[in-house]
């Protein structure tokens, strides 16, 4: 019997001291999963509206973030969340600049700028105002195949594999097939995670347009003169060839969740990283250099409010996205990485923007070439990815259109653009090609029209 209880004490305290261990190495960790939980928890309440309840079941409900206790401030317009009481983390929402992580010191009764909204319902057929699509037969597509394809990409009952919410498919500026979950419609807010990417690089094909920027020019970093970096060019940014060390690695502590859920300026993280390879001779996914991007585009466009009003004064609105909302940093910098929320029909709206080389129903927004630009392959890419867009040039999808491209966000976001069948298809769901084949859902949808 003593040598049982002997045995057994030891066992606990060995078990206490795993548990001790694992507390201990994964410490670190729990601040990055407070700060995810608080921040889209806040984002999804205030911004979205959804509830609590809704949030906590499916945007947050997955490993580890769902470990994740948040408690929501309806009045104060926060969200405070701790993983087993550990690292508590609060974010506060601004109307106008979403939800933002903040720090103690942060002063949440501070006065701040916003951006000047010009929102002015049109009474056009969809996409281009706000009235109902005009009823459009066309005889190239074999609808009930549509319909089949997009049901496909939809788990059934009692599945959970896919998490598909959302898809539109758009041919010829008409809405051929819409189809969302029971909890989700038209109306509903998606967060595009990185295809905010693509908004942000539009905005330079903007400043193109306008002559207020020569994207071939070095990129205006002060940090960078006295060392190689000093030949790192806009276009290099944007293409994501500078050769700037990065940590995209989103499953632990790295560079890139560091940037997102601890730094008060993310526009700062990807400046300090050491040069290891040349401009143009090694392509890497930096979710930092989209973020020094945007506090380029502060240099550029001043004074601050200049800053926030140009994407939607000069873009955004001008297309209609009423909906989209971008989200800035504690120093006030749009997070061009990750951060833009817009409807379903309205993420569609800027694939139709590219698919029309820049045309927005007579108004060019940026020039043709542009779209050339953010299609051309990246060198050393293989042919994946343009101009902070991703494409299929290379093959990625090999059953897809080579001319396809596309602006693709965490856990499968998508507007897919292509061409040569004159289509736009949108996706959002909560996981990405783990758990869905893009490859024959675009394989199939293409070829139901002819």
């Amino acid at each position: 019997m003593k040598r049982l209880k002997k045995i057994l004490g030891y066992t606990c305290i060995g078990l206490v001291a795993l548990v001790l261990i694992a507390i201990f190495l994964n410490y670190p960790k729990l601040t990055i999963l407070s700060g995810y939980s608080a921040k889209h928890m806040c984002s999804s309440v205030f911004m979205a509206n959804r509830s609590v309840e809704f949030t906590d079941t499916n945007d947050n409900n997955f490993e580890p973030v769902h470990l994740a206790d948040d408690i929501v401030n309806l009045e104060e317009k926060s969200a405070i969340a701790s993983v087993f009481g550990l690292q508590e983390r609060k974010a506060i929402y601004r109307e106008g600049l979403g939800s933002v992580l903040i720090t103690d010191d942060f002063d949440i009764k501070a006065p701040y700028l916003k951006p000047n909204r010009a929102i002015t319902k049109k009474r056009l057929a969809f996409p281009y105002g706000d009235s109902p699509q005009k009823d459009t037969i066309f005889t190239n597509i074999n609808y009930s195949k549509i319909n089949k394809v997009v049901s496909s990409i939809f788990d059934k009952e009692s599945e959970n594999i896919q998490k598909t919410r959302a898809v539109l498919v758009i041919h010829k500026d008409h809405i051929i097939a819409e189809k969302y979950t029971d909890s989700l419609d038209k109306d509903s807010k998606l967060l595009g995670w990185s295809m905010t990417k693509s908004i942000l690089a539009t905005v330079y094909g903007v400043l193109q347009k306008q002559g207020k920027i020569n994207i071939q020019e070095k990129a205006p970093v002060a940090a960078w003169q006295n060392d190689d970096r000093k030949n790192i060019t806009i276009n290099n940014l944007i293409q994501m060839n500078c050769g700037l060390a990065w940590e995209e690695e989103y499953g632990g502590i790295s560079d890139v969740t560091k940037m997102l859920y601890l730094d008060k300026d993310m526009t700062e993280a990807q400046i300090h990283k050491k040069a290891i390879h040349r401009p143009n001779e090694h392509w890497y996914y930096s979710s930092g250099v989209s973020n020094l991007l945007s506090g380029i585009l502060r240099k550029k466009i001043t004074p601050y409010q200049e800053y926030l009003d140009f994407p939607y004064r000069e873009f955004i609105d001008k297309i209609g996205m009423h909906s989209m909302l971008m989200e800035t940093d504690m120093a006030g910098n749009y997070v061009g990485s990750s951060y833009a929320w817009a409807t379903v029909r309205d993420w569609a709206k800027f694939g139709l923007l590219y698919l029309h080389k820049g045309n927005w129903n007579g108004e060019q927004i940026f020039n043709p070439e542009w779209v050339d630009y953010v299609t051309t392959p990246s060198p050393t890419s293989e042919g994946d990815y343009g101009g902070h867009f991703w494409l299929n040039a290379g093959g990625f999808y090999p059953d897809a259109p080579r001319d396809m491209f596309s602006a693709n966000g965490y856990q499968g976001q998508r507007v897919f653009v292509i061409p040569s069948k004159d289509l736009v298809i949108v996706r959002f769901g909560l996981i990405g090609d783990a758990g869905v084949d893009f490859n024959r859902f675009l394989r199939e949808m293409v070829s139901a029209i002819k």
